[in-house]
């Protein structure tokens, strides 16, 4: 099987990691793997690309266009697509999706999307993620992350036979920290209890409710430590300020190997306001660290309340009890995240989501024999 995956890649996230822990796993199942990436210019020496050539089995193609520039971006792909002669195109989020599908299709190629979640915002994200939700009714098969993410494209008129259910998987790429370590990385004091957050400071990954379950949380001795960069940045201080907890916040920025760090926690604290199955849920659990998660989109697929305290989504004073109860019976929560660390290590292990992804590839080139076996010209 010849795969060609495109992606727009921004800074390295759970869409990304998704992406390449799918390619390298494929490489290693024997497919041949190519992968187009659409970057900016001057950005080839982008991350996911040293990581991809690393991989004998994986042909990265970086591409090179401005923002803007759909017409020259989709002749690229066009001609990339007519070199490799693909089996299957997968493409990676809403870009793709809208701009890189349709040139495969022209070709008589069959192809295949991951719907990673969306993340809303302002109108002009709005109206891109509608494109993309309607682009979706000319693949071949729509894979989710998530049950609700299947859910939501069937009331948005996307055929429920094209759309398959693959939660992520998880494998460890480098040994964690232990707890002594990552918190020296991250300047933390060995005695105090820490609560972390890991993500991009985005509207949608809800650090704003944490602050404010901080709020309800003064009495304790706890530093929150918040590991991740983005647009909310600025706010988030500003907030932290306002709200009288800024002595309790550390904000470290983009860290570096941010997946070793999790040891240094008493607890992780997931607040998203929407997701699709995270990839830092995933190392949380790894590291055998106590979760408290927001109740969306595939986290309760991932964990139950037998493997993590789960409260609702944007509601401060819930957030704020369930991160008060792991300080009161750390043994409890010590527990549940042992449970949480042996239903990682048997149920989202990597060769089993492999296959799956190739069966689907497989079902998809079946139905268009005749696609398959002419020419590309």
């Amino acid at each position: 099987m010849r795969v060609l995956h495109i992606v727009a890649p921004g800074e390295i996230g759970g869409l990304e990691r998704v992406v390449q822990l799918l390619a390298h796993g494929q490489a290693r199942d024997g497919a041949d793997v190519h992968v187009a990436l659409v970057l900016e210019p001057g950005s080839s020496n982008h991350a996911l690309v040293a990581s991809l050539a690393a991989d004998d089995g994986i042909t990265p193609h970086p591409i090179a266009v401005p923002g803007r520039a759909y017409l020259r971006e989709r002749t690229a792909i066009l001609d990339l697509t007519r070199r490799v002669r693909p089996d299957v195109v997968h493409t990676h989020g809403c870009r793709p999706d809208v701009v890189d599908a349709t040139p495969a299709r022209r070709l008589g190629i069959p192809t295949v999307t991951t719907v990673h979640g969306f993340t809303g915002g302002n109108w002009k994200i709005r109206l891109y993620e509608r494109l993309q939700r309607r682009a979706y009714r000319s693949f071949d098969a729509v894979i989710v992350v998530s049950r609700p993410l299947r859910e939501q494209l069937i009331r948005n008129r996307v055929p429920a036979d094209l759309i398959r259910v693959v939660l992520n998987a998880w494998q460890e790429t480098a040994p964690p920290f232990d707890r002594a370590t990552a918190r020296r990385a991250l300047g933390l004091r060995e005695d105090a209890f820490v609560i972390g957050w890991v993500g991009r400071l985005s509207a949608e990954k809800g650090p704003d409710v944490l602050l404010e379950a901080l709020v309800n949380l003064t009495d304790l001795p706890v530093t929150v430590s918040v590991v991740g960069d983005g647009p909310e940045r600025r706010s988030l201080a500003s907030r932290a300020r306002r709200f009288g907890v800024e002595r309790l916040v550390r904000l470290h920025g983009a860290v570096p190997d941010a997946g070793r760090l999790f040891a240094a926690f008493d607890v992780f604290v997931l607040s998203s306001h929407t997701e699709g199955t995270p990839i830092v849920l995933f190392e949380a659990m790894a590291a055998d660290v106590p979760i408290v998660a927001a109740r969306v989109g595939g986290v309760p697929d991932v964990v139950s309340s037998a493997e993590a305290a789960l409260v609702p989504p944007a509601d401060p004073v819930a957030l704020a009890a369930a991160i008060r109860a792991v300080y009161r019976d750390p043994v409890a929560a010590r527990a549940r995240a042992q449970r949480a660390r042996a239903r990682l290590l048997t149920k989202f292990t990597v060769p089993p989501w492999i296959s799956r992804y190739d069966a689907i590839y497989r079902l998809v080139t079946s139905k268009a024999p005749a696609r398959r076996s002419s020419p590309v010209r």
